[in-house]
């Protein structure tokens, strides 16, 4: 089952990795996946995640107090703004447009409510 675990985790990890340069692919989410499938699989990876100087911090701020810094808050906004245009400039139907719509607020309702980091 730590196999299972393992792989979960790289797999999450590498789809976080994807996320930096890909704006359609949340990374922290991702990140948050990774570490919780690296406690149940090795200890060595999730250490190595947790106190990694880019990766580790975000992961860290959700742990001990729930929060998103700043930054991260206006990364997603604005990715999500880009998402929703290029929807729009590809011209979908406005049903289309109105669930992405409803989905995208939900999401950014989620992140700027969470306490800044």
């Amino acid at each position: 089952m730590r196999f299972v675990w393992a792989l979960a985790g790289l797999v999450s990890l590498a789809l976080a990795l994807i996320g930096i340069v890909l704006p359609l692919l949340p990374t922290v989410p991702f990140l948050l996946l990774a570490a919780f499938c690296f406690a149940r699989s090795s200890e060595r990876l999730h250490s190595w995640l947790i106190n990694h100087k880019t990766l580790g911090p975000p992961i860290l701020e959700w742990q001990e107090r729930g929060s998103i810094n700043r930054r991260g808050k206006r990364l997603a906004t604005l990715s999500i703004a880009v998402v929703f245009c290029i929807s729009l400039a590809l011209g979908l139907r406005p049903m289309i447009l109105g669930i992405q719509a409803l989905c995208l607020a939900g999401v950014l309702t989620f992140i700027w409510t969470r306490p800044s980091a």
